[in-house]
């Protein structure tokens, strides 16, 4: 049976322990976007009325955004094909009645669905640039994009006018040559090193997961920025598959580092995203662990590492007491995320070691 928005209504009722609404919420929404369909005109009408139902039906918004406007906004922008900047000149344009309905449609779907609006429209933002996403990879939401706009400065020099007005992330200054080599381990989407690929020209980038079909997205927008010829895709076990003659000034990685206790309290629209890509055992630690201690055989002698490990910052803290870390800031918001040289990593390795089998 179907709404009048095309939703089949039997899977309300099927998914309701996913934090989904029941029948008689449904309904109820349902209602109120008929009420709307009638009484709303134009552009900043429905911004206005997206913002206020995700508020009152409790959506999770944190995937790519926490901002209810800015959520709302691309929610009616993109279904009318417009940029998603939200125009003043353009906000009080209105609607026809089929752009009302799918504006509504789509907004049904993310409260009753409860599924994030990067699956719903197959489309994500990192760094400014577009990406093919679903339920194979991550939505792309990490602070890493402002350390890529910056190109990791002043650890690496850039040919910029302006670089006082650059945000001091925290980086040591060494303003080294731009890096010519750079690896993104846990590529997932391939946001990340398509975003460095961009930044970085000249370098060659490889992208590495143990998803085959993370890689598949990943090459589905690979291809569509026409980087073919830059960024290389590698199927591997973190460094398993990568010959140690590969030498990289920068390696990059977003691993997996949700330990056990967020898991088993993410609300539902996390449960829509791959579950080997976010969790990592009791600490939230598996893989970083695995990562500090191979990580050096990769880089070169003045070779930098970027990982982040979000809330598991206080595992990371706790498992090496005697490591200062450099955990960087953010201009725009974020945490958990720390650069560490090769040397740092040559140095710790024995203590990086106790938590690897090897």
């Amino acid at each position: 049976m179907l709404d009048v928005f095309g939703f089949v209504k039997s899977d309300v009722d099927n998914d309701k322990g996913h934090g989904r609404l029941n029948q008689t919420q449904a309904d109820g929404l349902q209602a109120e976007l008929d009420e709307a369909g009638r009484s709303l005109r134009t552009i900043r009408d429905f911004i206005r009325f997206c913002v206020s139902k995700l508020r009152e039906y409790d959506v999770v918004v944190a995937q790519g955004t926490t901002d209810e406007f800015a959520e709302s906004s691309a929610i009616v922008l993109h279904t009318l094909n417009l940029d998603w900047d939200a125009n003043p000149e353009i906000l009080d344009c209105r609607l026809t009645d089929g752009e009302k309905r799918a504006v509504l449609d789509l907004l049904f779907n993310r409260i009753v669905q409860r599924k994030p609006l990067s699956y719903l429209i197959n489309l994500a933002y990192f760094c400014n640039l577009p990406f093919y996403v679903d339920e194979r990879v991550l939505i792309p939401r990490s602070p890493i994009a402002e350390l890529i706009s910056q190109k990791f400065y002043p650890y690496f020099d850039v040919d910029h006018a302006n670089k006082s007005q650059f945000f001091e992330h925290g980086f040591e200054q060494r303003e080294l040559v731009l890096p010519e080599r750079i690896l993104d381990l846990c590529t997932g989407s391939g946001c990340i090193a398509i975003a460095l690929a961009v930044a970085f020209p000249d370098a060659n980038v490889d992208g590495v997961d143990i998803d085959k079909d993370a890689l598949e997205v990943a090459w589905t927008n690979v291809e569509h920025h026409g980087l073919e010829h830059q960024v290389n895709l590698i199927e591997s076990d973190l460094f398993a598959k990568l010959p140690m003659e590969n030498q990289y000034e920068l390696i990059v990685t977003n691993p997996p580092y949700v330990d056990s206790e967020d898991m088993a309290e993410l609300p539902p629209e996390f449960l829509y995203e791959p579950e080997h890509a976010l969790a990592a055992g009791q600490d939230g630690l598996d893989i970083v662990h695995k990562i500090l201690y191979h990580a050096p055989d990769y880089l070169t002698r003045d070779g930098l590492l970027v990982c982040e490990v979000g809330n598991s910052e206080w595992h990371l803290r706790q498992a090496y007491p005697s490591i200062q870390f450099n955990w960087l800031k953010f201009e725009k918001g974020g945490s958990g995320i720390f650069a560490i040289s090769r040397e740092e990593l040559v140095e710790y390795r024995e203590l990086f070691g106790q938590y690897v089998n090897v």
